[in-house]
């Protein structure tokens, strides 16, 4: 049986996933949520752990459906958006 649940540790590896799924470069993403490259590249190595806001930021920029968003809310130690 697979475990499926997501770890603290793991929002950054699913901001890279849907930042490709989007067909998104580090630079482009970075350009549209206005943040810097470095900044974007430490979220997603897990360098550096997202606010609550900059968790939403992204997710609104990459698209991600509200079920997902929930899931890299928990992934970063947050609670879920009603």
């Amino acid at each position: 049986m697979q475990n499926t649940a997501i770890r603290p540790r793991d929002v950054g590896r699913h901001i890279r996933e849907w930042r490709q799924r989007r067909r998104k470069t580090q630079l482009n993403l970075a350009l549209d949520a206005e943040i810097s490259t470095r900044h974007l590249s430490f979220l997603e190595t897990g360098k550096a752990k997202p606010s609550r806001e900059m968790v939403l930021h992204l997710c609104e920029r990459l698209e991600v459906p509200l079920r997902e968003r929930n899931m890299l809310l928990v992934a970063a130690g947050y609670a879920v958006l009603d």
